[in-house]
């Protein structure tokens, strides 16, 4: 039985939409989306990552591969039937992964700020990658979420949502966290993209700075069909950002036939 932490506010709801976080974050990362993919009738499921938030870390090796996994139980026990996945950086990795693993459990798939490999294309996200792992490293996981706050909540008024962040961060395992680190580090999906045939969309905030648009725009272009939704002025979280246009986006690509 999984020990998932998740949010489930409409179990009723058809068909269910797996809700992915980022690295660091947890499944209440998804608050400004819960309404209204309940309001449209969807069951929204969104579980905390072994070793974020709530959901506990048994130490026995953190990956990718073994995140879909833990997924697919969670729908098991859930007994959800084939589900839309979402995920946002990190967990658009484990959405890409969940589709490659489990093509029967997966309807759509919406990939959200995040990449198929990770890899820098400028000093300046060179620099960001290195002061991360940096601070992960030797300083620890507050000195790592000050870092990473900074970069995806920049503006004056964003004061509170870095604040939030930082403590959200500095509350999951550490070695959870580091092995993340390191299989996002390594994860490359370019070979087995072409082998994903659910309908995919990428949404792209044009001002994310941590996963280039045109590095999102790869990925896209890597998925036969899919197609790339762009929301001017938003960062790497785009839904939060500017989630009135993320949810229109995200819904009208869920409830199309």
């Amino acid at each position: 039985m999984t020990q998932l932490n998740f949010l489930d506010p409409n179990p009723n709801g058809k068909p269910a939409v797996l809700l992915l976080h980022g690295l660091g974050a947890t499944g209440a990362s998804w608050t400004l989306q819960l309404p209204a993919l309940t309001k449209s009738g969807f069951r929204p499921i969104a579980p905390d990552t072994s070793g974020f938030g709530d959901s506990p870390y048994d130490g026995r090796g953190w990956s990718i591969p073994r995140a879909a996994v833990q997924m697919a139980d969670l729908l098991e026990e859930l007994h959800t039937g084939p589900v839309h996945v979402v995920g946002l950086s990190m967990g658009g990795v484990i959405a890409q992964q969940f589709a490659h693993d489990f093509p029967h459990l997966t309807r759509k798939l919406v990939l959200v700020s995040t990449f198929s490999v990770l890899r820098q294309e400028n000093f300046n996200g060179l620099s960001y990658f290195l002061r991360r792992a940096f601070a992960v490293l030797v300083l620890g996981l507050r000195a790592q979420a000050q870092v990473v706050a900074g970069r995806i909540f920049p503006g004056p008024d964003q004061g509170p949502l870095r604040e939030m962040l930082v403590a959200t961060i500095t509350g999951a395992d550490p070695r959870a966290y580091r092995r993340a680190m390191i299989s996002l580090g390594t994860f490359d999906s370019r070979k087995w993209l072409k082998g994903i045939k659910v309908p995919t969309l990428v949404i792209t905030g044009t001002a994310d700075t941590t996963v280039s648009p045109s590095r999102q725009m790869q990925l896209a272009e890597g998925i036969p069909g899919s197609k790339q939704v762009l929301i001017p002025n938003a960062g790497h979280a785009v839904s939060i950002d500017a989630a009135g246009k993320f949810n229109q986006a995200l819904l009208e690509f869920l409830c199309a036939p």
